[in-house]
């Protein structure tokens, strides 16, 4: 119980960012709990219990999202190595929360990966696993994410330039 109460609060918005619903967020959690505690003896000191917890929580709300038949478009083209200009300026206005509202609102598909990728800290080939996707398509979910975020951002003026 003292695992659960220490963790809980975190456990749900780690869910509540992938699923968006308060509801469904707190039936991931207790799952992603229960299969935790079901698998404590496989826990090993290797990373702190939290990481290991929200990993858990990460792949019991990704699993829930499948099952709800969510579809990932596989991308079997050649991602094109484009550079980018980064010279866009972002305004010092912009919260972290206002760039995750705006990440919240792009398709599941884009969201999922911007969220695993800049958020949890995954890399290609762990979002490739965890969503049964190429790391082609990761990398191309991940550039056309950032590029409808950058858009998003400059049409509520807090970004110029390109």
């Amino acid at each position: 119980m003292q695992l659960y109460n220490l963790y809980c609060k975190a456990m749900f918005l780690v869910a509540f960012r992938y699923v968006k619903d308060r509801f469904l967020a707190e039936d991931v959690m207790q799952e992603a709990f229960i299969k935790a505690f079901k698998n404590i003896k496989k826990y090993k000191n290797e990373v702190a219990f939290g990481a290991w917890l929200k990993r858990i929580v990460i792949n019991q709300s990704i699993d829930y999202l499948k099952k709800n038949k969510l579809e990932l478009i596989q991308i079997d083209q050649e991602v094109v190595t484009k550079i980018e200009k980064d010279d866009w300026q972002v305004e010092s206005t912009i919260s972290v929360d206002e760039i995750i509202t705006v990440i919240n609102n792009l398709k599941e598909k884009y969201r999922l990966v911007l969220t695993l990728y800049l958020l949890e800290g995954y890399d290609h080939q762990e979002i490739s696993q965890v969503l049964n996707i190429t790391e082609n398509t990761s990398r191309t979910h991940l550039l056309r994410g950032k590029k409808l975020v950058k858009e998003q951002l400059k049409n509520m003026s807090y970004a110029e330039g390109y």
